[in-house]
């Protein structure tokens, strides 16, 4: 009986704090608000602006690694300008609230459990072998598959920092680790998560029901316009390893941390770079 009675507020809960749905059409909407700049900064912008790849690959990559953030605070500002329409401010407790910035909560009951957050090391486990091994595979497939969807030069930060000239160059350049660790945080924190876990994810279960992880990771996935190559790891990764933990634990932070590894990882192989241990 008293199971029953917990079952019964947890839902009342759940559907308390979702407030609301949002439509399908209003779901692309945002989807397509986030998507397109990104588009056009990768695809029209950059080609535009950036110095040329062959003369100044340091220049091209830094361009793109500027352009790419310009976007990812727009998703910032987006979430933001969506917050303050549906919430009337902008409060710390407000937008604590509204994008799920919670301790994990008990499936079953709804209750916030600290020892839930124990979950993110499995996941943590699991991104790190998806990402370091399985990734590439798949990508090289879609490539094979789709060749036109191949990455262009000049778009690869990773293939410009081969160069042990450019690395000798980034010693004691710490405006470049600056630049990536605002990247960073505005990838797997404030932009892409706090908008598809945060502003989307919570919004979505009155059109998928019990697939709304799925699909927001399907979204997330395909919104990565900017970088067609990797979509389909981008996909299952976020599906799999952002939207589910932050879906079945009702908790943004799970999605955040588990993003987050690449992270950490990728600021401290630019950290030992400009320390010239590269």
């Amino acid at each position: 009986m008293n199971t029953s009675i917990m079952e019964n507020s947890s839902r009342a809960n759940v559907a308390a704090e979702m407030g609301e749905q949002y439509s399908l059409a209003k779901i692309l909407g945002i989807w397509a608000l986030a998507a397109l700049p990104m588009g056009i900064l990768s695809w029209i912008v950059f080609p535009a602006v950036s110095p040329d790849y062959v003369t100044d690959p340091l220049g091209a990559g830094v361009t793109r690694v500027g352009l790419i953030l310009i976007g990812l605070i727009w998703l910032f500002v987006l979430s933001m300008i969506i917050i303050r329409q549906e919430e009337g401010d902008l409060r710390w407790a407000t937008v604590k609230r509204r994008l799920r910035l919670n301790t994990p909560r008990d499936p079953k009951t709804g209750e916030p459990r600290r020892r839930l957050w124990l979950w993110v090391i499995p996941f943590l486990i699991a991104i790190t072998v998806w990402e370091l091994v399985l990734t590439s595979y798949l990508d090289d497939l879609w490539v094979s598959i789709f060749p036109f969807f191949a990455e262009p030069p000049g778009y690869s930060l990773g293939a410009i920092l081969e160069s042990q000239e450019i690395l000798d160059h980034l010693v004691g350049a710490w405006w470049f680790l600056a630049l990536f660790v605002v990247n960073a945080i505005f990838n797997t924190v404030l932009g892409e998560e706090f908008l598809f876990r945060g502003v989307l994810q919570p919004k979505m279960g009155g059109v998928f029901g019990r697939w709304n992880w799925l699909a927001n990771g399907v979204l997330h996935g395909l919104y990565h316009v900017h970088q067609p190559w990797g979509i389909p790891g981008s996909v299952i990764s976020c599906a799999f390893l952002y939207a589910f933990p932050s879906w079945r634990f009702r908790s943004t932070w799970m999605g955040i941390i588990v993003h987050s590894a690449q992270s950490v990882f990728f600021s401290f192989l630019i950290l030992g770079i400009v320390l010239g241990l590269a």
